[in-house]
């Protein structure tokens, strides 16, 4: 198969599900994963390298979105809650599913950290869309949620990044380009973007990619991933697209469009479904661990921390997985760390944790914001 009919076919896969997340209110991701399945087994399309370049690109460019999306000010405002919240919600899960995989399921020792890891994830994806839709962005409620999502992706880049280290050469030579890039980075690319951002040909994007490209090629000379300090980079850079909204929809219009949705679509190709109707105990088994230890370490510090209508909501959305837990089974994959089995597994595991809790979350437990009682209440009187 050709590769301009490979990206023509995988293109309109990505147009269709853009389309359908409009229509049905679906995270555009969990398509593009489906739609991958579809791809890799039913039209049996194999990714080739043009594809495994982008959708790198893409995971990348999703990890310093998500770092964009932390609100500093929100961190120090609920530190101590999101910190237990969010803490408790990375590390149970981690080590129970890695106890699980490498104790119970003999699954190598890197196969069960990326078990770990990938399990571990909570989807801010997921969690800011459910919360943008149902106005409860703006509520104390919300904020605490998403200061809770932060710290667990947080501690997954960080395990990402220190669990499978490995040291050479240039190792030294990453971590000194990493610091220099975190503590002038920010300076750079806002000068770039306050002087550049009118320009028909964008060079304060061209810059980003740059930055990007060199982290990752950089990252690859010395063992390590790029995750962490790109994560930390759109942390840090995090108040700035607060300030200037419209220069962040520029870079996802740009990733959105077409970057990252073959980040997902790629994932999803490497699925086998042979491979997970042969291990569906294995799936269900995998879920139900993880939505538990997340409901062991969230529930009781929200019971403590706040009203009683949001602390099943908050334990379910914070039982979601997308972005993080397809990046780091991804990276498994590709490193020989995981066989297709084992990724097919994690990743049908990740899209049903981005299914399931969102679906009983909205449907059964969703608090009625502020915003919206207020108009309940005008609407009543105006009848």
């Amino acid at each position: 198969m050709s590769d301009l009919l490979i990206a023509s076919i995988l293109s309109g896969l990505v147009l269709i599900a853009g389309t359908i997340s409009i229509e049905f209110g679906i995270a555009s991701a969990i398509i593009e994963m489906v739609f991958g399945v579809f791809a890799g087994n039913v039209l049996k399309i194999q990714p080739t390298a043009w594809l495994t370049f982008i959708a790198s690109l893409g995971g990348i460019l999703l990890t310093f979105l998500a770092g964009t999306e932390v609100n500093l000010k929100l961190m120090k405002e609920k530190f101590k809650e999101s910190m237990l919240i969010g803490g408790l919600s990375f590390l149970l899960p981690f080590i129970l599913v890695f106890i699980f995989t490498y104790y119970f399921n003999h699954w190598t020792l890197n196969a069960a950290k990326i078990a770990g890891v990938a399990l571990s994830t909570t989807s801010l994806a997921v969690v800011y869309a459910v919360l943008v839709e149902t106005g409860l962005n703006k509520t104390d409620l919300g904020k605490l949620i998403m200061a809770a999502t932060f710290v667990t992706d947080f501690g997954t880049a960080l395990a990402l990044s220190l669990l499978f280290l490995q040291f050479n050469v240039y190792t030294l030579v990453f971590f000194v380009f990493s610091a220099i890039l975190l503590l002038v980075g920010p300076k750079i690319i806002t000068f770039f973007f306050r002087r550049y951002e009118k320009k028909v040909i964008e060079p304060e994007i061209k810059l980003l990619f740059f930055i990007f490209f060199l982290t990752m090629f950089i990252g690859e000379l010395g063992k390590s991933h790029a995750v962490l300090p790109i994560f930390i980079l759109g942390l840090l850079m995090s108040k700035f697209f607060e300030e200037n909204n419209h220069l962040l929809k520029k870079l996802r219009t740009v990733g959105y469009a077409l970057i990252t949705p073959f980040f997902f679509i790629k994932g999803g190709m490497n699925v086998g479904l042979k491979e997970v109707f042969s291990s569906l105990n294995l799936v269900g088994l995998l879920l139900a661990v993880k939505i538990v230890t997340k409901i062991i370490g969230v529930y009781p510090i929200a019971r403590l921390t706040m009203k009683k209508g949001g602390r099943v909501f908050t334990t379910l959305l914070m039982s979601t997985g997308l972005t993080f837990g397809t990046l780091s089974s991804v990276f498994g994959l590709q490193v020989g760390y995981i066989n297709k089995v084992q990724f097919s597994v994690l990743i049908f595991v990740v899209i049903l944790s981005a299914i399931v809790p969102t679906v009983i979350a909205q449907r059964f437990f969703a608090p009625v914001s502020e915003e919206e009682k207020e108009e309940i209440l005008e609407e009543g009187e105006e009848g």
